[in-house]
C-alpha cells in the first residue's frame, strides 16, 4: 500500500505523519510509548473506504521537540493534531473522523472540545481519565509512586511502578483451545525491528514528561456536549480503569459506550475485528 510521509513545523516541535488511502479523512492518534507504525495493521484495514492519517506526537520518535523535553499538555497536543488536520485539508465543511486510543484518546477529547468544527465524529478507546473514577485519589497515589520511582531510580524503576499500579492486561484475552498447538513466532522484519527500537526510546519520555501531566488531565464536558463523541471500551478489558474512565467521561456526557474487540490494545492485537468495529460506528447516521 503507497505511504505518503511528510513533516509539518509547529510550535516548539516537527510532527511526521503519514496518509494512505483515499476517501473522507480519518485521523488516528496513538498514546502512551507508540507512534504512527503501532497504527499500521489498523490504518491498512481501513484505508479502502478513509484517507487514514497517522502520525508521531511530539517528543517521541519522528518528531523532535526544538529544544529540551519538558513535561507535555494535553492541550498542546490537541494543537498538533489540529494543524495535523488542517494540513491535510480538513476544514469546517468537510470535517474528519477521528479515532484515540488511551492519552491519544484524551488529546481527541481536547480536539473536539477545542476544534469542533474540524471533528464530525470522534470515538475515544479507553481515555485514562482517572480523575471521573470514585477512586481517583488512589490513583493519583499510582502517579506519585511513578514519579518518586522515577526521581530515585530513573525511567525502568518508573515504568515498573507505572505497570505494577495500572493492573492491565491480566489473562483478559481468551486462552487457545487445549488441542490448539500455538503458532510459532515469527521473526521481526527489519521495519518492525525499527518500530521497536523507537518505541523503547520513547519510554523515558512517556514516564517522565507524559504520565504525570496527562494524568491531571479532565476533559470539558460542557463542550463535547456540543459534538459527537462516542466512547469506547474494550470487550476483555472490563473492570481495568481505563475501561472504567470510558463509563464515566460517557456518563458525564449522558451516552454509553461501545464495546470494541479485544483490551486497551485491541486496536493492535485484533486489528481486523477491530477495524471492522470501527467502521461500523463511524458509519452511523446523525
Amino acid at each position: 500500500m503507497e505511504i505518503t510521509t511528510n513533516t509539518l513545523k509547529v510550535p516548539g516541535a516537527t510532527l511526521y505523519y503519514e496518509v494512505r488511502g483515499a476517501g473522507p479523512v480519518l485521523l488516528l492518534i496513538c498514546g502512551g510509548i507508540y507512534d504512527a507504525a503501532g497504527y499500521a495493521g489498523l490504518a491498512n484495514q481501513l484505508a479502502d473506504r478513509y484517507t487514514v492519517v497517522t502520525y508521531d506526537r511530539r517528543g517521541n520518535s519522528r518528531s523532535p521537540l526544538d529544544g529540551p523535553p519538558e513535561r507535555q499538555r494535553i492541550e498542546v497536543h490537541a494543537d498538533d493534531a489540529h494543524r495535523i488536520l488542517t494540513a491535510v485539508g480538513v476544514t469546517g465543511n468537510e470535517p474528519a473522523d477521528v479515532f484515540g486510543n488511551s492519552s491519544g484518546a484524551e488529546i481527541g477529547l481536547e480536539l473536539a472540545a477545542r476544534h469542533p468544527e474540524q471533528v464530525r465524529m470522534l470515538v475515544a478507546h479507553e481515555p485514562p481519565v482517572f480523575g471521573l473514577l470514585p477512586d481517583s485519589d488512589h490513583w493519583r497515589g499510582v502517579i506519585r509512586q511513578v514519579e518518586d520511582a522515577y526521581r530515585t531510580g530513573g525511567p525502568g524503576a518508573a515504568m515498573e511502578a507505572f505497570s505494577t499500579g495500572m493492573e492491565m492486561g491480566r489473562g483478559s484475552e481468551p486462552e487457545p483451545a487445549k488441542d490448539q498447538a500455538p503458532e510459532p513466532a515469527a521473526e521481526p522484519d527489519a521495519e518492525t525491528l525499527a518500530m521497536m527500537g523507537r518505541m523503547g526510546k520513547n519510554m523515558d519520555f512517556f514516564i517522565a514528561y507524559e504520565v504525570p501531566p496527562f494524568a491531571e488531565f479532565t476533559p470539558d464536558i460542557e463542550a463535547l456536549k456540543a459534538s459527537r463523541v462516542v466512547l469506547a471500551a474494550g470487550d476483555a478489558s472490563v473492570g481495568e480503569a481505563p475501561h472504567r474512565a470510558a463509563f464515566a467521561v460517557a456518563e458525564r456526557l449522558g451516552t454509553q459506550p461501545e464495546l470494541f474487540p479485544g483490551d486497551h490494545g485491541g486496536f493492535g492485537s485484533r486489528s481486523e475485528a477491530f477495524a471492522a468495529r470501527l467502521r461500523e460506528v463511524l458509519s452511523w447516521p446523525g
